[in-house]
């Protein structure tokens, strides 16, 4: 699978005052969607893990565009970019779908919100670099 979505609507405690959601909440809808990604190949994190493979992020850029804002429903898009023999590249978009509140604001429907990306290297139990199992290198 080298591109999936996911949905999810903005918790108001993911929000600063003003109702917009905080920056830090987007790696984790980011972390979301690329758990979600992996579900739908018929893996999950918890079998990785227990096989004794783990994914750490070494890398994560975000390039904020427009605010999400309480009650919007965002879908995070990823897509496998590359591999390597230890290495995954995935790209993001964070997409308005549908705004709950009505009120003046510069972003529609459709508008990407936020792009990143994220590289995660491969590990065992001890840490160190392991190659990717085939069935994850896309």
């Amino acid at each position: 699978m080298a591109e999936f979505t996911t949905s999810l609507r903005v918790r108001y405690c993911e929000c600063d005052p003003m109702g917009v959601a905080h920056h830090g909440s987007f790696p984790a809808w980011l972390e979301e969607a690329r758990t979600e990604m992996l579900r739908g190949q018929g893996r999950t994190y918890a079998q990785m893990e227990a096989d004794g493979l783990f994914l750490v992020v070494t890398k994560l850029e975000l390039q904020y565009r427009r605010p999400a804002r309480y009650d919007d429903v965002l879908d995070i898009r990823v897509k496998l970019a590359s591999t390597t023999r230890v290495k995954l590249v995935h790209e993001y978009a964070v997409i308005l779908k549908e705004r709950s509140l009505t009120e003046n604001s510069p972003s529609a429907t459709g508008d990407v919100l936020v792009t990143g990306s994220t590289t995660l290297a491969c590990v065992g139990r001890d840490g160190k670099l392991t190659p990717l199992p085939e069935w994850l290198q896309g």
